[in-house]
């Protein structure tokens, strides 16, 4: 993992074509690299939605972590504080806080299968699905946000790394009911305007 003084070095190298408005360590320590209300560099191709522009549509914060290790205490203290003010000055709702995986999952896959989304959904910083009626996979991930021109599989994959990291396998119940009470209950574009 590199240092945050190499993470922020990184992050604000003109020449890396790279950036966030926030990078927050694992000791919790949060760095403000770009100003919210500009846009900065981090999601890159993908979409949301509608949205195709995800940079000029959001507020970036990386976290310090390779992803395949838990996120120590502190960064997630950190994180729901920091969250919360950014969700706070701009509206967001929690459904619409995501993970680059879940907007680009064929070329990004942090924050990865250790970050703990149920934690942020029970803050309130997010959004956990229940077990809701069965329905098709697709359409409900593609209600949800997940982009329509993404394969079966890769929408399974995405879907399963944010909200089921541990199953394996074909699509199942479990999956297709999950993923239609996520799109019934936070449908991403209810009336907002296409980017």
């Amino acid at each position: 993992m590199a240092s945050a003084a190499e993470a922020v070095a990184r992050l604000c190298d003109p020449v890396a074509e790279v950036s966030a408005h926030w990078l927050v360590e694992p000791d919790g320590t949060a760095h403000a690299l770009v100003p919210e209300a500009r846009r900065a560099w981090h999601a890159g191709a993908g979409r949301w939605g509608d949205a195709t522009d995800v940079n000029s549509r959001s507020v970036g914060i990386e976290l310090q972590n390779r992803g395949d290790h838990p996120f120590a205490a502190p960064q997630m203290a950190a994180l729901e504080r920091l969250l919360g003010g950014v969700m706070g000055r701009w509206g967001i709702p929690p459904e619409r806080v995501i993970g680059h995986s879940d907007m680009a999952p064929e070329r990004k896959s942090d924050p990865g299968p250790r970050f703990d989304w149920r934690r942020l959904a029970r803050a309130g910083l997010s959004v956990w699905p229940g077990r809701g009626e069965e329905g098709a996979l697709r359409a409900g991930l593609v209600a949800f946000g997940y982009d329509s021109g993404l394969s079966d599989e890769w929408l399974l994959r995405a879907f399963r790394l944010r909200f089921r990291p541990w199953a394996e396998g074909p699509e199942g119940e479990e999956d297709r009911r999950l993923a239609c009470d996520l799109g019934r209950r936070w449908p991403v574009d209810r009336g907002a305007p296409p980017a």
